[in-house]
C-alpha cells in the first residue's frame, strides 16, 4: 500500500475524484428530472445539498463526540 502514500498518487486521486464530481454535475444538463419543489430545479442543487448534508453530519458527529468522550484513563483500574 505504499503507492497510496506517494504525493503524486494522492494528487492523481484528487484530480480523478474532482473530474468524476464535475461529470456527475454536468450530467444534470442531459438528464430530465421532475422537481417537487422550486429549489430542486436549480442547476447543481443535488450536489450542493449533498455537500451541505455531509458537512452537517460531520459537525453533528463532532458535537456528539464531545458529549460522549471519556478520559484516556476511563478504563484503568481504580485504586
Amino acid at each position: 500500500m505504499q503507492w497510496l502514500t506517494r504525493p503524486k498518487t494522492i494528487r492523481l486521486l484528487w484530480q480523478g475524484f474532482i473530474a468524476v464530481l464535475v461529470l456527475v454535475v454536468l450530467a444534470e444538463l442531459r438528464i430530465a428530472h421532475d422537481a417537487h419543489f422550486a429549489v430542486e430545479s436549480w442547476f447543481g442543487f443535488n450536489a450542493v445539498y449533498g455537500f451541505l448534508a455531509c458537512a452537517a453530519l460531520i459537525v453533528i458527529a463532532k458535537a456528539i463526540g464531545l458529549v460522549l468522550k471519556r478520559p484516556d484513563s476511563y478504563y484503568d483500574e481504580r485504586d
